[in-house]
This record gives structure tokens, C-alpha cells and sequence, in this order.
């Protein structure tokens, strides 16, 4: 009358195909973690190293709200510095070869970014 034995090979078989792509991830796909270079010329970044990693998209989409919207064009760093909210002049200046500071981490998380629809890439760094 059950059919316990097709019941379970069938959640057997549900649950190994939704961990599949943990699995893959986690044996398959794990490549190094990518290895940036960090400008020598400038001591301070906007804000902390661990802040600017895990939440330098928020930072881009609040300058840009602020500079478009707002028409604000400066702000002041948690260090005290006073800097243009510009990809360009302000990130682009330390950070300059994108392809090996941008593009390094966006192709490991395999986000793209929409910055280079409106600004325009910085010479010798294409992707």
C-alpha cells in the first residue's frame, strides 16, 4: 500500500539536484581567491579597506544619488578628508588600471557592474 522506497528515492533525488550547485561550488568551482593591487601612492582610501570591500557599491550608488539628484559634489570621509564623489577623479585616480583592480574581483563574483555605461573607461585598462 506505501511505496516508502520510491518515496525516498525520490526526495533522494529532489535534494540532490537542488544541492547540486552548492556542491559545485563548494568542490568544482573554487577557485583562489583573486589578489588585487592596492595603490602605493595614497596612504587613505574614502573609507576602511573592509568597508570599501564588502560595501563599495553602496558608496558609488549614494555618491551618485547625492551628485545627480542632490547636486552635491563633495563629501567628507570618516578620516576627516574632504573628496570629489567621483568614480573618475577620486576612485579611478589611486584604483587606475581597472583590469587589474575592477575587473579582477568582478569577473571572480561574475557581477557586472553598469559604472562604464555612463563613464568612460579609463585608457589602457579594458577588460
Amino acid at each position: 500500500m506505501y511505496d516508502g522506497g520510491k518515496i525516498l528515492a525520490g526526495i533522494a533525488i529532489f535534494l540532490g539536484l537542488v544541492l547540486l550547485p552548492v556542491w559545485h561550488n563548494a568542490v568544482v568551482a573554487s577557485a583562489p581567491r583573486p589578489e588585487v593591487k592596492t595603490p602605493t601612492h595614497e596612504k587613505h582610501c574614502v573609507d576602511s579597506a573592509a568597508v570599501m570591500r564588502a560595501s563599495h557599491m553602496n558608496v558609488l550608488d549614494q555618491w551618485r544619488d547625492a551628485v545627480v539628484r542632490e547636486g552635491v559634489r563633495t563629501t567628507v570621509t570618516p578620516t576627516g578628508m574632504t573628496v570629489s564623489m567621483s568614480l573618475t577623479k577620486t576612485c579611478m585616480n589611486c584604483h587606475a588600471n581597472k583590469k587589474e583592480f575592477c575587473d579582477a574581483c568582478h569577473n571572480y563574483l561574475a557581477v557586472s557592474p553598469t559604472c562604464w555605461e555612463c563613464h568612460v573607461e579609463p585608457k589602457g585598462s579594458s577588460s
